[in-house]
């Protein structure tokens, strides 16, 4: 078994072909590390396991106060 999911694999999770259009689906579904690579997209098999598992948190955003520029 590899570290990180097959095309096959992402495929099948997302229901699409695409890169963007699964990294897109996968964001959506809690699997925040996914990203895409030199070589495609990127979901590491441990990572994919603890989300399944509910072993990870969404991170809430952090609101940032607005910074203006001094001139």
């Amino acid at each position: 078994m590899s570290l990180t999911l097959s095309k096959d694999e992402l495929a099948q999770l997302t229901g699409y072909e695409q890169p963007s259009k699964q990294l897109a689906e996968l964001h959506r579904r809690g699997f925040a590390r996914a990203y895409i690579g030199r070589h495609g997209l990127v979901l590491e098999r441990a990572h994919y396991e603890a989300v399944c598992r509910g072993e990870t948190e969404r991170k809430k955003p952090t609101v940032r106060p607005l910074v203006r520029a001094t001139a």
